[in-house]
């Protein structure tokens, strides 16, 4: 497939000022070249320039009006011949000129196959391409800087030194299984555990990261629950900043779950808006207080909504009991009247949830504590420093933990005094989920599975 030439739009369809259309390949310039008017034949024009022109069908009929960038082999994002055609945007424009395009023995390109060329081609590793189409769905700053400092290799700088430290390792011990005459048990013994102590801390120290990482990446499924009336759907629009829900004095207004994306101190939330609880006679509402309870059941989060102004109910008590093993933060609304509300008495019960004052009105008031409140929740505390690496992809995650848990198998081999043909076997199998991470041992259908999740532009 690597002999193919592909193309694809690479900017969001949709109405634009400018859409592009990337082509990648051996025959990239030739069949760009083929349908370009300009002035100079594309095929003459040197690397990493620009130039204007028309695109034409079969018939030499002017069909788009364009500009159009050539960059040659080995210098651009695959490695290979790259053009990228500038077009004014728009569906009609953009898919009139791919389609001329693939007339000239092009293929359509495969969700992220310009991202695989370019890590087949070693011009980035598999974290750096992952990073990518992180950088792309980043739904914070804070991510997006985590997500650029990815693309720029810092998880591979971290995890190559180790693999290196492992494969010296493992040479030494290759040595005396072939040459047991020449080895000294104790010797071997001592630099295998010095070799394992020092990856365990490594690695480690990487996955006290995942954590933050996972949070900042994926954000948190958060459910607002509440009695009727509380400030549920208020919370909801001054967390949206819009009037996403409904807001009324009437009991029972919401009777489905709402959801929308935010961000709160750079924590990305999905908030889901719950009908509040409360003994319904409508049919409708009861199925909206159902959803409301399984919501609450599967959230990450629980933003507990109490009325301030007034004194806990009994249900609401009978929701903290149930609360106390998740995480939850209590907000306290209403601030602006004369408080009723004993906050000790929350504390009773739900010792470890901090309780957030707000007041929903227009302008809202405790927004910026409440984020706070969240960040502390999950330990989040200030942005990581530039030279530590924060993971947050699941399957690095994994991986990392396999080669834990196989230099943890070694060590115990080690203290067993175990043949070292057999402490080779884990410590091999530690160098090889490492390599997996960066993509130096991996499979082909991995390979495929990882970048078909990437956009088509991609």
């Amino acid at each position: 497939m690597l002999d193919d030439t592909i193309a694809a739009v690479v900017t969001p369809r949709g109405e634009g000022g400018v859409a592009i259309i990337r082509v990648s390949g051996k025959r990239a310039v030739e069949a760009v070249a083929a349908i370009f008017r300009s002035k100079t034949p594309l095929t003459e024009v040197p690397t990493h320039t620009m130039h204007y022109g028309h695109i034409v069908d079969s018939h030499g009929k002017r069909i788009e009006e364009v500009l159009v960038a050539v960059m040659r082999a080995p210098r651009s994002y695959t490695c290979e011949d790259v053009v990228e055609v500038n077009c004014h945007g728009g569906m009609v424009a953009s898919t009139r000129v791919l389609q001329t395009i693939l007339l000239q023995d092009v293929r359509i390109a495969q969700p992220g196959e310009f991202t695989k060329r370019a890590f087949l081609h070693g011009r980035m590793d598999l974290t750096q391409a992952e990073a990518v189409m992180d950088v792309i769905r980043a739904r914070s700053e804070r991510a997006h800087v985590l997500s650029l400092k990815q693309l720029e290799g810092s998880l591979a700088r971290s995890i190559s030194p180790i693999r290196q430290n492992l494969l010296d390792t493992i040479a030494h011990v290759e040595v005396n299984i072939d040459y047991p005459e020449h080895d000294v048990a104790h010797v071997t013994y001592a630099m295998v555990m010095r070799c394992c102590t020092e990856t365990v801390a490594q690695i480690t120290q990487l996955l006290c990261t995942a954590k933050e990482g996972t949070v900042l990446r994926e954000g948190l499924t958060t459910a607002i629950i509440g009695r009727p009336n509380v400030g549920k759907s208020s919370l909801l629009n001054a967390l949206a900043q819009s009037n996403r829900a409904i807001v009324t004095d009437i009991p029972g207004t919401t009777r489905d779950v709402i959801s929308e994306n935010v961000t709160v101190a750079s924590i990305p939330l999905t908030l889901l808006d719950t009908a509040g609880i409360r003994e319904a006679t409508d049919l409708v509402e009861q199925y909206g207080i159902e959803r409301a309870q399984q919501v609450r059941e599967e959230a990450q989060l629980v933003l507990l909504v109490l009325d301030r102004s007034q004194p806990l109910a009994t249900n609401e008590k009978q929701w903290m009991l149930s609360l106390r093993d998740r995480a939850v933060v209590v907000v306290l609304n209403k601030a602006d009247l004369v408080p009723q509300l004993d906050v000790q008495e929350i504390q009773q019960y739900l010792p470890d949830a901090p309780c957030v004052c707000v007041s929903l009105l227009h302008p809202p008031q405790g927004i910026a504590q409440l984020g706070t409140a969240i960040a502390d929740v999950f330990a989040l505390g200030a942005p990581a420093a530039d030279d530590i690496t924060v993971i947050s992809n699941v399957r690095q995650i994994d991986l990392l933990r396999q080669a834990k848990e196989s230099i943890l198998r070694a060590m115990e081999a080690v203290q067993q005094q175990m043949p070292p043909s057999l402490i080779q076997i884990d410590l091999h199998d530690a160098w090889q989920s490492l390599g997996e991470i960066i993509g130096d041992t991996n499979s082909e259908a991995l390979l495929d599975h990882i970048f078909s999740q990437f956009c088509l532009g991609k």
